[in-house]
């Protein structure tokens, strides 16, 4: 939920404009996450071709297949909104584009988050063991748990009770 503020919208703002406009900010969001992303899943390409992959293990082969699985997912889940925009260009579904836009982004920055995670395991797991890898990437899924999903959802749930 929003800010009662932002529920309003900018005054004299038509619901349109408002549509619009919410797109607009997504868009830019995307624009800001995807290319992170991509980094990533084109760090994750190249892997197996260095000379050190003959060295990993099956297990951190799997933290590997895991990483860029999740970090491919997460690519097509965030570019998919530009894809659903142009394809619907035009024509009277904006709102609905701008929610399931919303879902997607939602559900990419999840798949991300995962993607970040296994690729740390991955590397330190090579770099340093599996037992330090797993501290190191519980710290930062920690982070990231905190930053990305409890903190706007704390802030959600209290204006929903200052609403009652």
């Amino acid at each position: 939920m929003q800010d009662a503020d932002d529920q309003a919208g900018i005054p004299g703002e038509t619901p349109k404009q408002r549509i619009n406009r919410e797109l607009i900010e997504l868009l830019n969001e995307i624009r800001i996450a995807l290319p992170g992303v991509q980094v990533l899943f084109a760090f994750l390409l190249v892997v197996p071709f260095g000379p050190g992959w003959r060295h990993t293990t099956g297990f951190q082969r799997h933290a590997y297949v895991f990483s860029i699985a999740t970090a491919a997912l997460a690519t097509v889940i965030m570019i998919a909104p530009s894809s659903y925009h142009r394809l619907l260009w035009r024509q009277p579904h904006k709102e609905h584009m701008l929610m399931t836009s919303n879902v997607l982004l939602i559900a990419g920055m999840a798949f991300l988050a995962m993607a970040i995670s296994g690729s740390l395991f991955f590397v330190v797991s090579f770099a340093l063991g599996t037992w330090e890898a797993a501290v190191t990437t519980a710290g930062i899924l920690g982070v990231i748990l905190v930053l990305w999903y409890a903190m706007p959802l704390a802030r959600r749930n209290e204006v929903w009770r200052h609403r009652d």
